[in-house]
């Protein structure tokens, strides 16, 4: 029988993985001048972690996560994402002590059971930031700022961000009886999911895959319209923090985050191009989060980006460019005595932090040569007797077939004044 990979899943193949590291590389330098450093966290963790972090109401909890029983008995749960996590090593480690801020960012796999699409994977790969302790829209201003300027590194262009504020715990509980009594009427008309969540989170409602284009959602009540004072002030605060840096936003009363402890900002940035537009990155403001997992009240904001996603939107816009291949030179032994010297020389370069690769296959001259051609390596270099005696070897430029004489003992300099960065 033949084994696959399971459903949901795939391979990242050599020749994809370039553009996967330049995307984590830059993600990571864009972090780091931000003063975020990373943290690593286990795949799987106690399945209360991700009722209480990301909530028993949600369709990742109630439908998506892949729970099982270990053989202690404990209920684990593959990480359907990062934050709870985070938020359990944040708490776990004490790092609330910490001076503050307290920021970190990921790079990880996550494992959710949901129906297949392009670019989403039951097993997929996450970027995300999350960062402690500061209150105020400055801190909502520095994360946002953090995907803009990702994604003008990737030469990403065409990404609209959407902002809105969903309020507080006191501006959302009076909200949430005018969706309810606002929903109630029609309840009738609209998808089961809806039905059950009218009364326990009717929040959701707003943001529904199957009903979020009926009209009757469209023309629902806007939480925007109904925020108290602090939270009105927090986000006008933050509009004045983007325009000051000219990161320019829409605001869209329809992203909602449905449980208690998400509060204020909540953002997207989406693609407006034909044929990808859809969500890159979410995230959003989660003042009560670390308090829910039993932590010491806390403010937090973070987010989340798909990388498959994030990877599709790059080669649609033929945006980021795979770095060039490390190797640098390919070379072809004429002889039993040069196949030695070509070992060690092999280690040198490589040493020194120079690419090189030398035949592995027993091919014979002609095959080696035939090799070189189709290699796609910057440089060649033939050795036999001749080159072996007189200490000096010829390089030869793949590209417009020119040579340079080098000294054998003066191939490092060489490499490091001609090789490909």
């Amino acid at each position: 029988m033949k084994i696959t990979a399971p459903k949901g899943t795939r391979d990242i193949l050599p020749s994809e993985t370039p553009l996967w590291q330049l995307a984590a590389k830059n993600f990571a330098e864009v972090c780091h001048n931000f003063g975020y450093e990373e943290i690593r966290i286990p795949t799987f963790e106690d399945t209360n972690l991700f009722q209480r972090g990301v909530g028993d109401t949600t369709d990742v909890v109630q439908k998506e996560m892949y729970t099982f029983e270990d053989k202690g008995g404990r209920s684990i749960t593959l990480r359907p994402e990062g934050t709870a996590g985070v938020v359990r090593s944040y708490i776990e480690n004490g790092m609330s002590s910490l001076p503050a801020p307290v920021r970190m960012y990921y790079d990880i796999t996550a494992f959710r059971y949901e129906k297949m699409q392009k670019g989403r994977y039951r097993e997929f790969h996450q970027f995300g930031v999350e960062a402690f302790g500061s209150k105020g829209p400055e801190i909502d201003a520095e994360v946002i700022s953090t995907v803009d300027i990702f994604f003008k590194k990737m030469g990403l262009k065409n990404i609209e961000l959407r902002i809105n504020s969903i309020g507080c715990p006191n501006c959302r509980k009076a909200y949430n009886e005018q969706l309810k009594d606002y929903f109630r009427p029609h309840i009738s008309t609209m998808c089961a999911d809806c039905q059950n969540r009218l009364e326990r989170n009717p929040l959701r409602m707003i943001d529904c895959k199957v009903d979020g284009e009926k009209d009757i959602v469209k023309n629902a009540p806007r939480l925007i319209d109904h925020l108290c004072d602090e939270c009105k002030e927090h986000f006008e605060a933050l509009k004045t923090q983007l325009d000051a840096i000219g990161i320019n936003y829409t605001i869209d009363p329809n992203i909602v985050r449905g449980l208690d402890y998400y509060t204020r900002t909540v953002f997207e940035f989406v693609s407006k191009n034909v044929g990808t537009q859809g969500t890159i990155c979410g995230g959003g403001r989660y003042d009560g989060l670390v308090e829910s997992v039993g932590g010491p009240a806390t403010p937090g904001i973070g987010y989340a980006m798909g990388v498959e996603r994030l990877l599709l939107e790059l080669e649609a816009q033929g945006a980021a460019v795979a770095p060039k291949k490390n190797v640098q030179v390919y070379f072809v032994a004429m002889s039993d005595n040069a196949k030695d010297f070509i070992t060690k020389t092999c280690y040198d370069l490589r040493v020194n932090g120079i690419g090189c690769e030398r035949d592995l296959m027993g091919r014979a001259f002609r095959a080696q040569m035939k090799y070189a051609g189709k290699a796609n390596i910057p440089y060649m270099c033939v050795i036999g007797d001749d080159e072996l005696a007189s200490g000096k070897l010829k390089i030869k430029n793949m590209t417009d077939g020119t040579e340079t004489e080098v000294e054998a003992s003066g191939l490092v300099a060489f490499f490091e004044g001609n090789g490909e960065e």
